[in-house]
């Protein structure tokens, strides 16, 4: 929310939301912030475009991520917008939408009849679905997404940000063996920590376990190759990773130049450093030859 009020991007829904603007982050960290929404948009984007909308998009941990609205104003609706997270946070998502118009009028928009389901832990439309799930029990996460009309025929991406690595090494995968044994075609976009064996991911560690924050998952972001490895061992056909040093410095020169603008930072190693410890990998399935 601070990035957005300062200029690093537009979102006109995160307001609605957040209640207020937040702390003031350090701009290496807003930098950061923007790497990632450029570059897991930019992969989301395309794969939409390249199915031409006629696939179904998973937000695995979505919390509240306003992609769908985004999407809607774009015009590149996907046939359905799935949205998992834990009860308690789909509650509170829920109450917004039903009570700030400028989230809830857009999915009535895109919706069709009047029976649009509503309760404190699942919102269904015909293109957009909450639901309270726990990512480490696939098969009540399978079974409420089928009930809710996912079609393991569709094309499909699914996006996990900052979630995998807040489960053991072995949930995750089941996770990502479940997604590659249920679609025939799919991406799935992750974005977390890499690198985290040398000193800085220590450090990033240890401050994060202060303040009782368990990375369970933190094996598998040794490195670019543990990363891809975990997508490659359930199945996936193919893999890739790029670290988010890399990313930002293949973001639209003109935009880039433009947010380093927005403040001033002062150590430009600690934002390599920082961007050097994140990453995103992608992988794919491609039965439909769609060139994902």
């Amino acid at each position: 929310m601070f990035a957005t009020s300062k200029g690093y991007w537009k979102d006109p829904y995160i307001q609605y939301f957040a209640r207020s603007v937040g702390e003031r982050k350090a701009p290496e960290i807003n930098r950061g912030y923007y790497a990632r929404v450029q570059g897991v948009n930019h992969l989301l984007d395309a794969f939409i475009r390249k199915a031409e909308c006629d696939c179904q998009v998973i937000n695995l941990g979505a919390g509240l991520d306003t992609t769908f609205w985004r999407l809607k104003d774009k015009n590149l609706m996907p046939r359905k917008y799935f949205e998992v997270d834990f009860p308690t946070v789909v509650a509170r998502k829920i109450h917004n939408i039903k009570t700030k118009p400028p989230l809830s009028k857009p999915v009535i928009e895109t919706h069709s009849t009047d029976s649009l389901l509503l309760d404190a832990h699942s919102l269904d439309s015909d293109r957009y679905c909450i639901l309270g799930a726990d990512l480490r029990d696939i098969s009540n996460l399978d079974e409420k997404l089928k009930k809710f009309q996912l079609n393991p025929e569709l094309p499909t991406l699914l996006v996990s940000e900052c979630v995998l690595v807040y489960m053991t090494p072995a949930h995750s995968s089941n996770l990502v063996r479940w997604a590659a044994e249920t679609f025939h075609t799919a991406m799935f976009i992750n974005y977390e920590q890499v690198n985290m064996s040398d000193r800085f991911g220590q450090v990033m560690i240890e401050n994060l376990q202060r303040r009782q924050c368990t990375l369970a998952g933190v094996e598998v972001c040794q490195s670019l190759d543990s990363q891809k490895e975990r997508f490659l061992k359930a199945c996936w056909e193919h893999a890739d990773a790029l670290d988010m040093m890399t990313v930002y410095s293949m973001l639209p020169q003109d935009d880039v130049a433009r947010i380093e603008q927005l403040e001033f930072l002062d150590e430009r190693e600690l934002l390599q450093q920082l961007l050097q410890h994140y990453s995103i990998c992608w992988a794919t399935k491609d039965k439909l030859n769609l060139g994902t």
